[in-house]
């Protein structure tokens, strides 16, 4: 992959007629170092955020050795490139083929569940081992999250007691595990989560041996700024201790977008500017899905040599390459009022779930790969004392 000392660097240099990928692995590892030293357990990677083989090394460099992959094909992804490392197959639905290479290919031994049906095809196709560690994926509010996850996977009320007491008969280690929602917003969120989990477990009258309180670590955009993270860490600690239904259970979380968010970012070309609207090379079938379908500002900056004028700020609207009406982006996006055709703005804050989701239709799609050696935007892992994180960084203009 092609390497630049920053974006506009790499636009100076070659001036791309395609949107860039632009990865940053020092960010993503400085994420992961926080996460490793400051979170009291485990910290499993969530491959789905950002699968990009140089941001996985980027974790490991940090300590990370724990994977949430969800489908085969991360599996095989983590497996070959970190043979060592230990893969939770954290997807509740599974296939049976999947479960089966899984388990005898790659020797994935962590498996969630969360019906009772998804406990038996799991029994069944592992040939009832004994060396099942079994996470049953328990339903939590997700009130506090800019993306609500919680209709979709979970089991609640009876049905979880019932799989709970299910699991523990087969499991050689028995976990629980919630999601609070992706770009979740009050760290109290996990607190409240456990509690009920707590009272789930007591009802069941089984032994816990994990807890996973999932991912939903927030990242600062614009207009969106959250709580520093300790106050995440301490809210889970907290209310770890406090779980009265557990013995020497240990502690995991599944962070994915607070790792690798600011480990990438997208140089795109302005194709056509309407007015307060401006036409990108790449939009919301591609690295910018969030922003056209998930309501995220993104920080963007114009990309031009140093020396001019500076120019005012304005708000601006932006519209992807293809000929879909829904590929459009509300924003506000605020860049400098003269912005026009042929210009490079690079959007910041991509580096989860931007590249991961971009796709190929209406024949769009295609992609430069860049590493940057700068830093990103603003860094939450960037605070001026090495062991503090007292502040999210702001939007830089």
């Amino acid at each position: 992959m092609e390497r630049h000392t920053s974006a506009l660097a790499l636009v100076l240099a070659s001036k791309p007629d395609l949107p860039v990928h632009c990865v940053r692995p020092h960010a993503a590892e400085k994420a992961a170092d926080w996460f490793v030293r400051r979170f009291p357990g485990d910290v499993l990677y969530a491959v789905k955020a950002n699968p990009h083989p140089a941001v996985i090394d980027a974790v490991c460099r940090a300590g990370v050795s724990w994977f949430d992959v969800a489908s085969l094909p991360e599996i095989k992804l983590v497996a070959e490139r970190r043979p060592e490392a230990t893969l939770a197959f954290m997807h509740p639905v599974k296939s049976r083929a999947a479960i089966r290479a899984a388990y005898f290919e790659y020797g994935v031994r962590i498996f969630a569940v969360d019906t009772a049906e998804e406990l038996a095809k799991l029994l069944a196709e592992t040939d009832n081992a004994k060396d099942l560690h079994i996470i049953v994926r328990l339903a939590v509010a997700s009130d506090y999250a800019q993306h609500k996850l919680e209709r979709k996977f979970g089991a609640e009320g009876a049905e979880a007691v019932l799989l709970l007491r299910e699991a523990r008969r087969a499991a050689e280690e028995l976990g629980v595990s919630f999601h609070v929602g992706s770009q979740c917003m009050r760290p109290d969120a996990w607190r409240l989560a456990m509690t009920a989990v707590g009272s789930t477990i007591r009802k069941a009258g089984v032994t816990v041996d994990i807890v996973d309180v999932g991912g939903g670590f927030p990242c600062a955009y614009p207009g969106l700024t959250p709580p520093p993270m300790e106050d995440y860490v301490r809210e889970i600690e907290t209310a770890f201790e406090a779980m009265p239904v557990l013995e020497n259970a240990d502690l995991w979380c599944e962070p994915g977008r607070a790792l690798c968010a600011e480990a990438g970012s997208h140089v795109v070309r302005v194709e056509l500017r309407k007015r307060d609207a401006l036409y990108l090379n790449d939009g919301g079938y591609g690295a910018l899905f969030d922003a056209a379908h998930g309501g995220l500002v993104f920080p963007a900056r114009l990309l031009r040599e140093a020396g001019g004028p500076r120019r005012p700020l304005a708000p601006f609207r932006l519209y992807g390459p293809t000929c879909d009406s829904i590929d459009a982006m509300a924003g506000p996006f605020m860049l400098p009022a003269d912005v026009s055709e042929g210009d490079y703005i690079e959007i910041g804050q991509t580096g989860a779930y931007g590249a991961a989701l971009a796709g190929g239709f209406n024949g769009f799609g295609v992609y430069r790969e860049a590493v940057l050696e700068d830093a990103p935007f603003a860094s939450a892992y960037a605070a001026p004392q090495a062991d503090s994180l007292s502040a999210y960084g702001q939007h830089i203009d």
